[in-house]
């Protein structure tokens, strides 16, 4: 396997285990995981303007308007990965190095994807991928995964980075190995590799082992999920990482922990409002900024982070009023109001459509003010344990203690019987963005309610003092 190419330390024989390489790197203390060490290479990624824009993404979008500390950047977070993913890397191969054959090689390409596995991230969270983008280019499948990695060669070249191309491209898969641009397995060397960044096989790796800490943290949630213990005692058996079959209820935890994120933070219901809200502001300004004209090309679409939003507020173009007067509507706190909600019937999840504006304005009885599409805004959460309606814990090898080498698999009747039996929810909410038509949208959601399901999902009516509400 060839080596990386460098000009300060030669990458072969780069390890922080000994004191010159200590010397020779520098740290920075993360309020996570402690002091992070970083060396030569990776400093030739850090310290270029592509890599510092990941400062100006916060990590949680637009979470920090609800919860106020969550102000942290996605340029902490790569730090944390890139950490942990040394951390793990270096543990598989003190024990398992020889049998596996994983080398400093190996070590610096998973430490490398780590830290530039978000460095394509697009502004606002998700919110920039999922809501905006899929608005603007119908049937568009650009992806922050892929994008990064457009991203790593776009700063290698700009740069004069020197690695070598098998260890750029390695980087590059195990950055895309979750995504559907994952190359097949066949074509991968030393396969577990891959699943320490970015897990497609089962989920389970250090970006999550890192954002779940760090998110809870941040927004003042407890944090019981113990991703140490997992680090400690996990296993190469078969080409693949596996786990003590007493630690299941750790891991079911990390992704029970993950869900509860989704579902108090990650879409909060004001949190939500204010997503559209920003969503319409740059939907507005997109013609005229032409937000989304450079996301296929990286030299320019680095310029692009949450800033834009303090770019639309300050502009006195005339081009923008819409966007900055909805601006001006989240900084005084008139916000898209909440109607309600309803959990999709456990029986009905199987056939579940995703409800639109239109379902709501088309339930609407006659009389009244008459509600368009563009009043109402709806919300599809989708919360799950990261397999939809199965068991994470079935894609997941354990085994029974370190002198077995037999792979186990831990199905649904052997397991906890206070485990829950459903793993995922969907959740519908509703908005009005004019407060004067929330009690006419909130009635239209309840006819649509009684058409679908034969009853009001919803636990509770809209309370009379939303419903009255005038501007």
């Amino acid at each position: 396997m060839g080596a990386f190419c460098n000009d300060d330390i030669a990458f072969s024989n780069f390890n922080f285990d000994s004191f010159q390489d200590l010397r020779s790197s520098k740290h920075v203390y993360d309020n996570v995981h402690g002091n992070i060490y970083l060396g030569p290479l990776f400093l030739k990624f850090i310290d270029t303007e592509q890599f510092q824009r990941l400062r100006d993404l916060k990590q949680l979008g637009m979470a920090h308007m609800v919860y106020p500390g969550a102000v942290h950047s996605r340029y902490e977070h790569s730090l944390g990965v890139y950490w942990l993913a040394g951390e793990a890397v270096h543990k598989l191969k003190n024990s398992h190095g020889l049998e596996h054959g994983i080398d400093h090689f190996d070590v610096q390409t998973v430490k490398l994807a780590g830290l530039l596995h978000d460095v394509g991230h697009g502004p606002f969270s998700h919110l920039f991928e999922r809501e905006f983008l899929p608005m603007v280019h119908k049937g568009s499948e650009w992806s922050h995964e892929q994008m990064s990695v457009d991203m790593v060669d776009h700063i290698v070249d700009e740069h004069h980075i020197e690695i070598e191309s098998e260890a750029l491209k390695r980087v590059k898969e195990m950055i895309l190995a979750s995504s559907k641009y994952a190359t097949t397995k066949s074509t991968r060397e030393k396969h577990f590799l891959y699943d320490i960044v970015a897990n497609g096989r089962n989920g389970i790796d250090v970006d999550k082992f890192d954002y779940i800490v760090r998110d809870s943290r941040a927004c003042g949630l407890g944090c019981n999920f113990q991703f140490q213990r997992l680090m400690e005692t996990m296993r190469v058996m078969g080409d693949e990482i596996c786990y003590r079959a007493k630690d299941y209820l750790t891991i079911h935890k990390l992704f029970a922990t993950r869900a509860d994120l989704y579902r108090t933070v990650y879409t909060h219901a004001k949190v939500k409002a204010i997503e559209f809200m920003v969503v319409d502001a740059l939907l507005n300004a997109n013609n005229y900024l032409e937000i989304a004209s450079h996301i296929y090309d990286p030299s320019q679409y680095w310029k692009l982070d949450d800033t834009i939003i303090k770019t639309i507020e300050t502009a006195p173009d005339h081009e923008l009023k819409e966007s900055r007067d909805l601006i001006l509507r989240i900084r005084r706190r008139d916000l898209y109001q909440f109607c309600n909600e309803y959990a999709v019937p456990k029986d009905q999840l199987d056939n579940f459509k995703d409800v639109t504006a239109q379902d709501i304005v088309c339930s609407q009885k006659s009389g009244g003010v008459a509600l368009k599409e563009e009043d109402v805004a709806v919300s599809n959460v989708r919360i799950d344990l990261t397999r939809g309606k199965h068991n994470p814990l079935e894609s997941i090898k354990f085994f029974k203690d370190y002198e077995s080498d037999e792979k186990l698999s831990i199905t649904d009747d052997r397991i906890s019987h206070l485990l829950p039996t459903s793993y995922q929810d969907m959740i519908v909410r509703v908005y009005s963005k004019k407060p004067e038509l929330v009690g006419a949208i909130s009635e239209a959601f309840e006819n649509f309610q009684l058409k679908t399901y034969g009853i009001k999902a919803q636990v509770h009516s809209t309370p009379d003092k939303k419903k009255r509400r005038i501007c």
